[in-house]
């Protein structure tokens, strides 16, 4: 049985316009799931749900088989990181992570023990004694997410705590997050619109359009093998053209040309996706032959270590990259082939 279970959870803010649509979301005990997709796609309005900050208008929100949908956010003992540290200025490090144990009246020993250890996992000993303004931007969030594990919560909830580092601390900081969470088992939703932070960390992840998930799978699968066309585009994929299924299962685009793919059928408007990376470019014009295609470089983009090529095809404007071993010319004319096993139908 899930741990965590969003059941048909609908959100409305004017009791017309859903922000959340039928949601459904089954977390198990001790994973890390993402919540992934653009700004205004409904994330951070699920996470508000999580935590109880919104009441939805339909559904049920339970958590290891308990009703939690309308008990109070502050009796749902889950821990909360957010995109702004919120660290108590006049309070050392130690006494900032100790706020949550003190609010619950705990003994001082037990206090005191349980802060000595969680600065200990955060690798914050050092710096118990310091105030906020003393620390760095990284170690700010680990005080934050300190101070969210030290109270041992149901549920870790993060809120894009990543955003206000530099690239260099966000990549640090995940590696700790991951590292922490995995030590300690605990079950947590993280969101962001960061697609590398995301699947970097996440065990599996929901990919969010207009209210509803469009995908809730391992970032593996997700990366290779895209179900809907808004997935695909948000992921990276940047080519796209129309296809027919034929009665031997293979597809027929607007041309003409045949293509096989070993990937799985997408199910409603057949649309073929491919990676500018995976497509391979040859001078040769052998056009008739399956998931081959000719066409004219249009436009040439140096990118380091290869080229884009812009490529104007009867199916369309493609883009394939290739390394700067061979190096072709704006006008040129080539054959773009695409492999069956990369070639994916939403």
């Amino acid at each position: 049985m899930p741990y965590v279970e969003l059941n048909d959870i609908r959100v409305s803010y004017d009791n017309k316009t859903n922000i959340l649509k039928d949601l459904n979301l089954s977390i198990e005990r001790g994973e890390l799931v993402s919540l992934l997709g653009p700004s205004g796609c409904g994330k951070t309005t699920t996470l508000r749900v999580i935590a109880g900050l919104i009441e939805p208008n339909d559904g049920e929100f339970l958590v290891d088989n308990q009703n939690l949908t309308k008990v109070p956010v502050h009796k749902r003992e889950f821990g909360m990181v957010f995109q702004s540290y919120a660290l108590f200025p006049h309070l050392t490090i130690k006494e900032n992570v100790a706020f949550g144990l003190k609010l619950r009246k705990e003994k001082k020993a037990a206090i005191n023990k349980r802060v000595e250890d969680i600065l200990s996992i955060t690798g914050l000993e050092e710096l118990g004694d310091r105030y906020p303004k003393q620390l760095s931007g990284g170690q700010r969030q680990r005080v934050a997410l300190a101070r969210a594990l030290v109270i041992e919560p149901k549920l870790l909830l993060l809120d894009e705590p990543l955003s206000n580092l530099d690239a260099k601390l966000r990549l640090a900081m995940r590696i700790e997050i991951k590292r922490i969470q995995s030590q300690l088992g605990i079950t947590s939703v993280f969101v962001t619109h960061d697609q590398e932070e995301c699947f970097s960390i996440s065990d599996r992840v929901a990919v969010m359009n207009k209210g509803v998930i469009e995908q809730f799978d391992t970032p593996e699968e997700i990366y290779k093998n895209p179900k809907t066309e808004f997935v695909a585009r948000f992921i990276g994929f940047e080519n796209f053209f129309e296809l027919a299924l034929t009665e031997d299962w293979k597809y027929r685009a607007v041309d003409g040309t045949i293509f096989e793919s070993t990937g799985k059928i997408g199910q409603g408007k057949r649309t073929g996706t491919i990676r500018p990376d995976d497509i391979e470019i040859t001078a040769s014009n052998e056009s008739d032959t399956n998931n081959r295609v000719s066409g004219k470089i249009k436009v040439r983009t140096f990118l380091g270590k290869s080229y884009q090529y812009e490529v104007e095809t009867p199916i369309g404007t493609l883009l394939a990259n290739k390394a700067d071993d061979v190096i072709y010319q704006v006008g040129d004319m080539v054959t773009l082939v695409i492999p069956a096993h990369k070639l994916i139908i939403v």
